[in-house]
């Protein structure tokens, strides 16, 4: 018979080993550039850090302008609306709830 102690350490060492695993990848979502005011802010670690200042080239090719405008890697153009987070993979978002919005001025 397995010992009950043993067992329960088993799972919370799965657990613990799976939660830092997963905890880098969820810190790079929170990292990008949105729409605010009608401009575009940079993000990182769910925080605005100050406004775009520069055209910036994401790690899939997508470009951002300071404008709001998105041009993809295959040319497609978009711009941002008021809200919208474009993420340093590329993905574009929606909103994002728990990033906070305040301390820096419109």
């Amino acid at each position: 018979m397995v010992n009950y102690r043993t067992v329960t350490l088993a799972v919370v060492g799965l657990f613990l080993s799976v939660s830092f695993l997963t905890a880098p990848a969820m810190a790079v979502e929170k990292d990008g550039v949105m729409m605010k005011d009608g401009k575009v802010w940079r993000m990182q670690d769910g925080n605005e850090i100050g406004r775009m200042d520069r055209e910036t080239t994401l790690s899939n090719g997508t470009k951002v302008m300071m404008s709001g405008k998105v041009i993809m890697k295959d040319g497609k153009e978009t711009q941002m609306q008021e809200g919208q987070t474009v993420m340093l993979d590329g993905k574009m978002i929606e909103a994002i709830k728990n990033m906070k919005m305040e301390g820096v001025p419109k």
